[in-house]
């Protein structure tokens, strides 16, 4: 409730009523104004304050109430407003008002998030007192920022995410606002600046924070900053375009610079030795850029000014290399990321006396050696660690009891020593992700792994030789879980309805496919079951899978028939379901999965002939595998790049529909039994003669056998030979994207899907 006060006065009151009549507030957010209209003192409703001298509303503040709707033009009434607030909204892509511009008290406007659309008013030149102004996240587009040069008074101003692409002039018009002091333009398509000595003469001195990350922009934006260098605390260019350009020196004399983000902007080269001075930086964040030399010497440049206030370091993926040093002169510094370079020997122990620690990052590097207690004495605050995808050894004592509580815990490829489960994991009982995948355990998880899982976010504990059965795991969270290539065993965990991955392939599990089944509609998008010993009749019940993407059932005991209601698979792109007994013919269902990129039913009992809406249904098909003769609508495959139909005993006329694919750079029909002429196509005649070998009734380029009348029949009718009594058809035919293709698009795809979970 609001501070009392003299009480607004009818006018007012009644703009507020007027005002919240063209919102819809589902939520009831503005409830009190109902409850509190009979005492006409809207001073008291929530949101509105109004000042003790002069009783009038001075201040709106309705921000993050999931108000929809219109602004009444009414609200201009409301004379002695100094602050409106109405961000993270929902205004439905409506137009700022233009009367917005006549609230000429305005020292504080707020819309941003709100999804407004259109474009900025221009009447907001009329805002002569406004000191805050943020519009970021909430408009479409600007053709000009003309209208800023009124607004003298302008402190912070946000347009984040609004299109200034025809905006040629934006530096001038900033370059207008005297005490600017935060400038937020991210992800605003920026155009190039015109720079010239007037406008470096001009640049604002009184910047303080300046975010121009998520733009194009080029290197000629460092000679505007040259000029603004005077009290800027916070620089942040990430994610622009400078094309290979060095870090300016001059960042260097930024006496007041705190916070520098520069990652994944096409820098190259080290840091400069100018950054010698930079005695009040607190963060440098240089992530993904080309730099190079020796990670001793980047520590050496900085360690000369900043080893007292230096808080947090990124160069993670800069092709730094060298050795680490020893880094106990940064007392500050909480959080150290050296992930993806070229760092190697061994980690320091002395990095187990830096007690401020939160956060580890040196994943991906070729670091080797033992790691041991030591390393960890002192880091009560770690937090986050990753050691992941190097060469060393952690060898603990079975008891030891770590001073920390981690959050994330990676380490891939670390070997444990012994080859035992780590059992300092079940003193954490914090963390949301855990990797521990190919860490060379061989032992018995023990039951007590199972319990600590419940705030799992993501989990990874394949390519280890783990035995046992998987425990009751408790999730809060949809969490991606991989337990691939282990010796579990036991029944499928009853998790299908939790996960977002779930990869158990290459295991000893057993029992019935029935636990498959949902009763609700599932979040799934992988499922790996593959290489098991999963048995039974799939169920039909898959119509609650719709999200799947990646579904692999291959090498298992399932038999039967495939369930229609695998055609409800709408998202489908990967569908495995090879060596296993199924029979009967394809559901015609299946065709209403047409993202379906991948499908492989080879080494299965299924029947001989392939329907015809195969072809026709499914465009993007890329991998097919099954059995049978070749579809007259092959052509429909548009997506095929690679088609092997060689050995089959297939016999008839190539059918004319092949010719339709442009993209088949490979092709093998030879040793069979085709006949008649080769259909006229750009690829099919741009193949070698081998392609077509052991068809002698084949005629016609790029063969020398010329065809007769008889033979350049219409006729495209491919039939298998229904005598053959010896099996080889069952060994079915492949259409697929190439060996290399082949081999690495389930394997790598799901593998990115997997992962897509896994990035933090």
């Amino acid at each position: 409730m609001n501070n009392p006060c003299i009480g607004c006065s009818e006018r007012e009151m009644q703009a507020l009523l007027a005002f919240k009549q063209g919102l819809v507030d589902d939520d009831n957010r503005l409830l009190s104004w109902e409850r509190l209209v009979q005492n006409k003192d809207c001073c008291q409703w929530d949101g509105v304050y109004c000042s003790n001298h002069i009783g009038h509303v001075v201040k709106l503040d309705l921000g993050d109430q999931s108000l929809q709707g219109t602004i009444s033009p009414k609200l201009v009434e409301l004379q002695d407003l100094e602050y409106l607030n109405l961000s993270f909204n929902n205004f439905s892509r409506s137009q700022i008002p233009d009367f917005i511009g006549s609230l000429k008290n305005l020292r504080y406007l707020d819309l941003s998030s709100a999804n407004f659309g259109g474009e900025i008013p221009y009447q907001l030149e009329n805002l002569t007192h406004l000191e805050y102004l943020d519009l970021g996240h909430s408009i479409n587009h600007a053709n000009n920022l003309n209208w800023l040069s009124n607004l003298s008074c302008l402190k912070y101003f946000d347009l984040s995410y609004t299109n200034l692409t025809g905006v040629v002039g934006w530096l001038e018009a900033v370059n207008m606002l005297p005490k600017l002091r935060n400038l937020i333009l991210q992800g605003c398509n920026l155009p190039p600046p015109i720079i010239s000595s007037v406008s470096v003469m001009n640049s604002s001195k009184s910047l303080v924070h300046v975010d121009l990350s998520y733009n194009n922009l080029k290197s000629s934006i460092f000679q505007w900053l040259s000029g603004t260098h005077t009290n800027l605390v916070d620089l942040d260019l990430s994610r622009n375009n400078f094309n290979g350009s060095s870090i300016p020196d001059y960042f260097g004399n930024m006496n007041s610079l705190a916070y520098l983000t520069l990652p994944d902007s096409r820098l190259k080269g080290g840091i400069p030795n100018s950054f010698a001075k930079l005695c009040r930086l607190r963060e440098l964040d240089l992530w993904a850029n080309s730099l190079s030399g020796q990670l001793s010497d980047f520590v050496e440049t900085l360690s000369k000014c900043a080893q007292m206030t230096l808080e947090r370091l990124d160069i993670s993926y800069t092709n730094i290399s060298g050795s680490l040093p020893d880094l106990t002169n940064f007392l500050s510094l909480k959080d150290l990321s050296l992930r993806g370079n070229n760092l190697s020997g061994r980690i320091p122990e002395s990095i187990g006396q830096m007690s401020k620690l939160e956060t580890i990052y040196f994943g991906r590097n070729s670091l080797e050696g033992v790691i041991s207690e030591s390393h960890f004495s002192k880091l009560s605050k770690l937090t986050y660690l990753d050691l992941s995808s190097n060469s060393l050894l952690l060898n603990f004592s079975f008891n030891w009891i770590p001073p920390f509580q981690l959050r994330d815990i990676k380490l891939k490829s670390c070997k444990m020593w012994p080859s035992s489960f780590p059992k300092w994991l079940q003193t954490q009982k914090n963390y949301t992700l855990l990797d521990i995948s190919d860490a060379g355990i061989s032992d018995t998880i023990p039951s007590w792994f199972w319990d600590l899982s419940q705030k799992l976010k993501v989990m990874d504990i394949s390519h280890n030789q783990m035995r046992g059965t998987v425990g009751n795991i408790r999730l809060e969270f949809a969490s991606p879980l991989d337990l691939s290539w282990n010796q579990l065993e036991g029944p499928i965990p009853s998790i299908l309805s939790k996960v977002l991955a779930l990869d158990l392939s290459h295991n000893n599990f057993s029992g019935a496919a029935s636990i498959l089944c949902a009763t609700e509609d599932s979040n799934l998008t992988f499922l790996d079951l593959s290489s098991n010993h999963v048995s039974g009749e799939l169920p039909d019940c898959w119509i609650h899978f719709k999200k799947l993407v990646f579904l692999d059932l291959s090498n298992n005991s399932l038999f039967g028939k495939i369930p229609t209601t695998m055609g409800y698979l709408f998202s489908i792109e990967t569908l495995r379901l090879s060596n296993n007994r199924f029979v009967g013919e394809l559901p015609s269902q299946l065709k209403d999965c047409t993202k379906l990129t991948l499908f492989d039913l080879g080494e299965n009992n299924l029947s001989c002939s392939i329907p015809e809406w195969l072809g026709a249904s499914l465009p993007n098909l890329g991998i097919l595998i099954l059995q049978g003769q070749i579809p007259p609508r092959i052509g429909m495959l548009q997506e095929l790049d690679s088609l092997d139909l060689s050995r089959n005993q297939i016999n008839g006329r190539i059918p004319k529909s092949l010719s339709w694919i442009d993209r088949i750079g490979y092709l093998d029909l030879s040793e069979n039994d085709l006949s008649g002429k080769i259909p006229i196509g750009t690829q099919l005649q741009s193949v070698g003669p081998s392609s077509y070998g052991g068809n002698p009734l084949l005629c016609g380029l790029p063969l020398l056998r010329t065809c007769t009348e008889e033979e350049k029949g219409l006729g495209q009718t491919v039939l298998v030979n229904q005598d053959d009594k010896d099996g080889l058809i069952t060994q079915g035919f492949y259409i697929s994207l190439g060996l290399g293709f082949a081999i690495g698009f389930w394997g790598v795809f799901g593998t990115l899907l997997f992962n897509r979970y896994y990035r933090t």
